[in-house]
């Protein structure tokens, strides 16, 4: 097995400590519930840097002393729990500026470091190649944690995940516990140790093996020249007291998705929607609108059409004239001007929807469905979104249409486990803590003043989710392993997705189904990915309050 160690007298990057300058902003993330107190940050250039930052931190703890104060790997911040930016982490390595996207000659394909944040890759890719990743909608994701998790985005509907296209990563890994080492795991490694680090790669989640420093990609899709960008929105005024207005809505939207390519649909419908990806963004009541975005390959000569019949049938029973988009819902801006559908190029259509919103508090949850929503989840769904006890026109459950070319693999061929589901949800709930100054000016360094600021937020968000996912204790099981007709009606869920990680899963308050966080989001491959951390971080150096465990721990 090929491995490289570091070079002699390379430097470990350049340390951000406590009284630097930089330290405030080093210390922390987007999401600004998180705020680390660490030793140092490392911020690296390069996989030798990487190497010497983690055998200095190696160094600092014998062979048999305890790890107490995490090392952690930053590549675009965006962790949603304090995975990173943790109380006990002791050193952050900021992987920020490997930044490069490039067609690598030698492996003949094109090369990704961890830094590099979506907009990056995309105009780096784009703009020499005419190839983009299937990944991403929100700009400054890094990387290094998206495409680990099995990252989709607007394309993928029609080109699969990131990881379907993953040839090779770069690893550095800790196999002895003490010394660091660099690995390249390939699709093809002659090692079944080294494929399977591969393939642990594929959706197995960050923080978990190693540093990913770099990945390599095969056969990239082209994206279309142009595609077709649609924004809408219904007022809630005409929906708060017609709950089954907006419940028609949600419900013709999730059967859309479920009916796809079968004899469900009128005709009219049952030709190719592969191309088409959907945000429906239904926000709590007090920001006044819901709203719809969809993106369609424009060189269709049918794109205006299907856009249309689709609109029509989903919005049958709604009985309530669109109106435009002019209010932030979530990670995305207004987009006022898109009611009247838009073709534009591609590229341009991606930098129009890259937001990811203020770097503000935020709570997140997620889940799979491979059928649309039952009647008892609409009812929960509508609930809580019109609570008048709480108000945050910043609250809102995200469904994003899913299927098609994701679900071609085997659910083992990756570690993404799911591969049948129609709509992936994300729930999400932001919020400032301008109640905590002391002086007249709301400073994200008092964060934690007052942890009663975050209560509400939290409370509803975790009420909303165990209330849609009553009849399953509490959350998005997953489906039963052979089940057979006959038995107990199968969940409509399937689990949760890795890139939006919710401790909330592994409390027993919140989650009475039985099934821990590591069942919901690997399924059977967590035991796959226990073999592969066994053998590669057996001292379990890279942790964190979700990760994977080695087999014999």
């Amino acid at each position: 097995m090929t491995t490289f160690q570091t070079k002699a007298g390379t430097e470990c990057g350049t340390e951000v400590g406590p009284g630097d300058a930089r330290y405030e902003a080093l210390r922390r993330g987007f999401n600004q519930r998180f705020i680390a107190t660490p030793d140092y940050v490392a911020v690296v250039s390069s996989t030798d840097e990487v190497v010497a930052a983690l055998n200095k931190y190696l160094a600092s703890h014998g062979p048999d002393e305890s790890l107490d104060r995490r090392l952690t790997v930053r590549s675009g911040g965006h962790c949603y729990e304090n995975f990173v930016c943790g109380e006990d982490v002791g050193v952050i390595l900021d992987l920020g500026q490997m930044d490069r996207a490039y067609l690598d000659q030698e492996r003949g394909a094109y090369c990704v470091e961890a830094g590099a944040n979506n907009w990056h890759v995309a105009t780096h890719l784009y703009a020499p190649f005419g190839v983009a990743l299937p990944g991403g909608s929100c700009y400054s994701v890094g990387a290094g944690g998206h495409v680990v998790g099995g990252g989709y985005g607007l394309l993928s509907r029609q080109h699969g995940l990131t990881v379907d296209y993953l040839y090779a990563v770069e690893v550095v890994v800790v196999r002895d516990g003490q010394h660091a080492e660099v690995v390249v795991a390939r699709r093809d490694s002659p090692e079944q140790e080294l494929r399977d680090l591969w393939w642990a790669h594929t959706g197995g989640g960050g923080g978990n093996f190693g540093v990913v420093t770099r990945y390599w990609f095969k056969g990239l899709p082209k994206p279309p020249s142009e595609v077709l960008l649609s924004a809408v929105a219904w007022p809630w005024e005409e929906l708060k007291d017609e709950p089954e207005r907006f419940k028609s809505l949600v419900r013709n939207y999730g059967l859309f998705f479920e009916y796809e390519n079968t004899q469900r649909l009128p005709e009219a419908l049952r030709g190719d929607y592969t191309d088409m990806f959907t945000l429906l963004k239904l926000t709590h009541y007090s920001n006044g609108k819901i709203g719809l975005i969809t993106q369609l390959d424009a060189t269709r000569p049918d794109s205006v059409e299907r856009l249309n019949a689709f609109l029509d049938w989903i919005t049958q029973g709604l009985d309530v004239e669109p109106s435009p988009l002019d209010r932030r819902m979530g990670e995305h801006a207004p987009m006022g001007g898109l009611q009247v559908p838009t073709r534009m190029p591609w590229l341009t259509a991606t930098q129009t929807l890259n937001g990811s919103g203020d770097n503000q508090c935020g709570k997140y949850k997620s889940a799979y469905m491979t059928r649309g929503f039952t009647e008892p989840q609409l009812t929960a769904i509508f609930e809580a979104l019109t609570r008048e006890d709480y108000q945050n026109p910043q609250a809102l459950l995200q469904v994003d249409s899913y299927g098609g070319a994701i679900n071609l693999p085997d659910r083992h061929e990756t570690a993404v486990y799911q591969r049948s589901s129609v709509l992936k949800l994300q729930y999400q709930t932001y919020w400032r803590n301008v109640d905590a100054n002391r002086d007249g000016v709301a400073d994200h360094h008092d964060a934690d003043a007052d942890p009663s600021i975050a209560a509400p937020n939290l409370r509803w968000i975790r009420e909303f989710y165990r209330d849609v996912y009553k009849e399953t204790g509490g959350v998005p099981v997953l489906q039963p392993d052979g089940a057979a007709r006959g038995d107990a009606p199968l969940p409509v869920t399937d689990g949760c997705y890795i890139n939006y990680p919710d401790t909330d899963l592994d409390d027993p308050e919140w989650n009475t189904s039985g099934q821990p966080s590591h069942r919901l989001y690997y399924g059977d491959n967590y035991r796959r990915l226990q073999g592969v951390k066994e053998y590669w971080d057996p001292r379990n150096v890279f942790r964190n309050a979700q990760s994977v465990r080695p087999s014999t721990r």
